[in-house]
């Protein structure tokens, strides 16, 4: 008989251990190994480049703080099952397992599915191999369980999820603004009429969190440079998909090249389409190596543009990015899209995909029913707005867009600036 009780040192938390047979199963099962070849922050180890960790340690770094924050909400009386531990720590194991290829940066790209929908069809078909044994685990993550408080140990804007992709991400990009008091604000954790709560002597990390949150977007996830990487990454699914509409037989991953020939949605996953188990296996055959070297053989593609696009990323000749707080005007971009024209001798239509621009939006918080709520000794509950004297709901609120625009960077722009 195998043992299913097992030790993993990982290098933030130290050794995490796994005790329940089915967390072990959940864990070896294809669907979740499939998370080791799948970087957590997609093509940001361009930037940092030790932020090459994987989907499958955030997972284990997740599962690893909900167990502390069920025996911590235990030992303040909350009246946890067994039974719903267990469903709860194997929602939070399972939340990413519907994550594409470099994880957000492939979701728009491959197929018009997001990983969260990927995910609930993952946990259904894995509690259909597993006969039934997931059945709490899925209520808890679409939040259909009786007990509201298990769902925003999963899904808030307080939960294991935010809190170790924050000090995870922090640790492997060498971050600091991301590393909060984790252990402490796990501490702080209670519930007060079925909704997830932090004892008021934890306002100060929260607040802390809060902002390491804001500053990680702009640092990390939202760091030019990186969007820069991934409008790269989206030009050249782009012309494939341009090429393979057009007829031309493109070579690399047989699974990849079907879902750049299909435009999928939501509903071909859906368990009523005849073939949506098929497509469920297709996507999950796919993952970041899959990705990379289909690209590598489409650097010697007979395409011009494909070729040119595939060797940039390859050889991290990234385009230049140019960050505004208002937007680039069309007659702008519309000029760098002359000048890349001009250079690559391509067409307007194949120059656009040299030449990008959008908005990159932040926000640290959000006034809806996964508020921060503080519990004081009174038993009163507030907002963190109402009970923090640095973070007032003005500065929760605001939303900050800014804007950009991506060129090539042998392009002369001072000509059209």
């Amino acid at each position: 008989m195998t043992n299913k009780r097992k030790i993993i040192n990982d290098p933030v938390y130290g050794f995490l251990s796994i005790e329940d047979d089915i967390v072990f199963d959940v864990i070896s099962h294809p669907l979740f190994q499939r998370q080791r070849n799948i970087k957590q922050l997609g093509f940001t180890y361009l930037v940092y480049p030790g932020a090459t960790h994987s989907r499958f340690s955030h997972m284990l770094g997740a599962l690893n703080l909900m167990k502390r924050a069920i025996s911590v909400l235990r030992s303040k009386g909350v009246e946890i099952s067994d039974a719903e531990s267990l469903g709860v720590q194997l929602a939070i194991l399972l939340h990413d397992v519907g994550h594409g290829p470099f994880s957000h940066t492939s979701e728009r790209a491959l197929c018009n599915v997001h990983h969260e929908t990927l995910t609930l069809l993952f946990m259904q078909r894995l509690n259909s191999e597993f006969g039934g044994q997931l059945d709490t685990a899925i209520s808890i993550f679409n939040d259909s369980y009786p007990r509201h408080f298990l769902h925003q140990l999963v899904s808030s804007q307080l939960d294991m999820d935010r809190l170790d992709y924050l000090g995870r991400d922090s640790f492997f990009t060498g971050v600091s603004e991301g590393i909060v008091g984790t252990e402490r604000i796990i501490n702080m954790l209670n519930v007060k009429d079925d909704v997830l709560v932090v004892d008021e002597k934890g306002i100060y990390s929260i607040e802390k969190f809060i902002i390491s949150r804001r500053l990680m977007y702009w640092q990390v996830y939202l760091h030019k440079t990186v969007i820069a990487a991934d409008n790269l990454f989206y030009s050249i699914l782009k012309r494939a998909r341009q090429l393979i509409s057009s007829g031309v037989a493109l070579e690399g991953y047989a699974p990849l090249i079907h879902l750049l020939s299909n435009q999928y949605s939501a509903s071909d996953f859906m368990p009523q389409t005849v073939a949506a188990d098929d497509l469920l296996s297709l996507f999950a055959s796919i993952d970041d190596s899959d990705v990379m070297s289909t690209i590598k053989v489409w650097m010697h593609s007979d395409d011009a543009v494909l070729r040119t696009l595939c060797e940039h990323l390859v050889e991290r000749r990234l385009p230049a990015i140019k960050v505004s707080d208002t937007p680039f005007g069309e007659e702008y971009v519309a000029s760098l899209r002359g000048l890349a024209s001009q250079q690559y001798g391509f067409t307007d239509d194949e120059s656009a995909l040299f030449v990008n621009s959008g908005q990159l939006v932040n926000h640290a918080y959000t006034f809806d029913d996964s508020q921060i709520k503080i519990l004081y000794k009174s038993g009163r509950c507030v907002d963190i707005s109402q009970a923090s004297d640095q973070l007032d709901r003005p500065f929760l609120e605001k939303t900050v867009t800014k804007y950009f625009v991506c060129y090539p960077k042998s392009l002369h722009i001072n000509s059209c600036s």
